[in-house]
């Protein structure tokens, strides 16, 4: 961030790529400290967890259906 290095000389020392570099300093640029919580962007950190969310929701969904099914059988007279 200083320019004390090049960005091309910076990520050949480090061993990654020059984009990559660049998005780095671009969400720390954006966010400050908190750019980078846990092992990860806060971007691909929030998309998984919204992922994990919607999974959670149709998983409930579905048993809420069972259990309305359910509801529906038991109250039927079977006489």
């Amino acid at each position: 961030m200083s320019g004390e290095m090049t960005v091309k000389g910076l990520s050949g020392e480090l061993g990654i790529k020059d984009s990559t570099l660049r998005r780095w300093a671009r969400e720390y640029e954006e966010t400050g400290d908190g750019a980078f919580p846990g092992n990860g962007s806060p971007k691909i950190n929030e998309d998984h967890g919204i992922v994990r969310l919607r999974k959670k929701v149709e998983e409930l969904g579905r048993e809420n259906e069972v259990l309305r099914n359910l509801r529906a059988f038991l109250s039927q007279d079977h006489a």
